[in-house]
């Protein structure tokens, strides 16, 4: 399949505080943007050209793409109408061929998108998708959902409890389709009773249509994983899961030019350090680890599980990083810092830090700045986003620092909260709930004055 269709037109609203610079389609995984890392496997799988369909922080998406190997045809949908509508409007540019559709936020490895190619050209379909069987953690109230039987689809229904799958946003269309487009009502009307959708034109309704025209249309199920970046805890995980993958591959160590590893560091684990990178002395690394160019990782630090460190980052002076992390371009990791989640580029973690979950981009982490992960009932927190209360599957006792906010000294923030980008915390702070982008939120204590002196002990 030669033409693939990227849609990055949407708002994000639920990915607050990282919707607030960039679209979320550019939010970087594992140190790429999303929608580079998706359009290089289109490329893997044969596609040759791109529409990628642009609106919110334009910019962005443009910045994410720049310098890729194809050629990139971008259209404006602004304001954003739904993704029905953004297909629409690239329609008269693909011509006579089928083609792929990819939601930019979509993570996964270019396995899955063999397989949606491999299912579509074998079985002659009007269209084939790619649907995720649910876990017993999910919710299928919380995505739009799809009921699948023996490898084929049956029904589309958004945000149903009576589905068994979750669409994954990839999709091959025969070029055939633009009728049942044209026939779009304009909003999902395949929803349960009292389902309440928005005016939007969202493209899983053109599958309905298809089937109630008696079309026969494919379900393949991810390769490895799928996420969907949608909600401010996905980033973690989407980050997670391609580190883990990625992990997975390695046979070997790839060692680059000019890149040193001292003898006295401890490496339990598989290797890939980029050119000019350095491991000093006493290092331990327990795990695989992903080093990128010029990054240095000094004096004792601790490195625990699988990692990925960005190019010209310092991770120094007997910190601690562990889980899965990512650590982005041009950050400081410190003395005893600890880190466990997604550091985003240039962020900086100083000092007796402990920090779980996304800290954004340009980030400044005051020192001994902490973040509570457990809760006293040894639960999850419950999020609201956008007024709906969310169970997060991944991450939900993280903190979520939005881009270029700033903490003082010995902030305290609970499992779960959001800061705002462009907000400052101040110094001694507990945060028990989100705080709201462009705010500075300070201490207000009250003050008690008593004469004191030497009379006091008898002087």
């Amino acid at each position: 399949m030669k033409t693939a269709v990227i849609l990055c037109a949407g708002e994000g609203k639920r990915f607050w505080p990282y919707n607030e610079v960039r679209n979320k389609v550019a939010i970087p995984i594992m140190n790429r943007p999303n929608v580079r890392r998706l359009a290089e496997s289109l490329h893997q799988v044969g596609v040759q050209r791109l529409i990628v369909v642009v609106g919110a922080f334009e910019s962005s998406v443009r910045a994410a793409l720049h310098g890729i190997e194809l050629p990139i045809a971008f259209i404006r949908q602004n304001p954003p109408t739904g993704t029905a509508n953004a297909l629409l409007s690239a329609l008269p540019l693909i011509g006579e061929e089928p083609f792929l559709v990819a939601y930019g936020d979509i993570a996964t490895p270019a396995g899955t998108l063999y397989r949606l190619i491999e299912t579509f050209q074998r079985t002659g379909a009007v269209a084939a998708v790619v649907a995720q069987p649910y876990l017993p953690e999910h919710d299928p109230r919380d995505w739009l959902g799809a009921y699948v039987r023996e490898g084929q689809l049956q029904r589309v229904e958004g945000h149903s409890a009576d589905t068994t799958h979750r669409l994954g946003g990839l999709y091959a269309f025969s070029p055939h389709i633009g009728p049942a487009l044209n026939a779009h009502p304009g909003l999902m009307t395949s929803v349960p009773v009292g389902g309440m959708p928005p005016v939007e034109a969202e493209l899983a309704q053109i599958l309905q249509i298809l089937l109630d025209q008696g079309q026969d249309i494919p379900c393949v199920e991810p390769d490895s994983f799928l996420v969907d970046i949608d909600k401010p805890w996905h980033i973690w995980e989407a980050n997670a899961r391609w580190l883990d993958y990625e992990a997975s591959q390695l046979e070997t160590d790839r060692i680059g030019k000019e890149a040193q590893i001292d003898e006295t560091a401890e490496i339990h684990g598989k290797l890939v350090v980029e050119e000019g990178a350095t491991i000093g002395k006493r290092v331990v690394i327990q795990g695989n680890a992903f080093i990128g160019r010029e990054a240095r990782i000094l004096n004792g630090a601790i490195l625990k599980g699988n990692m990925a460190v960005g190019a010209r980052t310092r991770i120094s002076d007997y910190c601690l990083i562990s889980g899965t992390t990512v650590i982005g371009n041009g950050c400081i990791v410190g003395h005893d810092a600890e880190m466990d989640g997604v550091m985003l580029d240039g962020s900086f973690l100083f000092h007796y830090c402990e920090i779980m979950g996304v800290v954004g981009q340009r980030v400044d982490i005051g020192a001994a700045t902490v973040c509570g992960t457990l809760r006293f009932d040894d639960g999850d927190t419950i999020h609201t986003v956008r007024g709906r209360r969310e169970h997060p599957e991944f991450g939900a006792n993280g903190t979520y620092f939005g881009d270029f906010s700033r903490t003082g000294v010995n902030v305290i923030t609970m499992p779960g909260v959001k800061i705002g980008a462009y907000s400052c915390v101040g110094a001694g702070i507990v945060v028990y709930e989100d705080i709201p982008s462009r705010k500075l939120v300070l201490l207000k204590q009250e003050l008690v004055y008593r004469d004191w002196g030497p009379e006091r002990y008898g002087w």
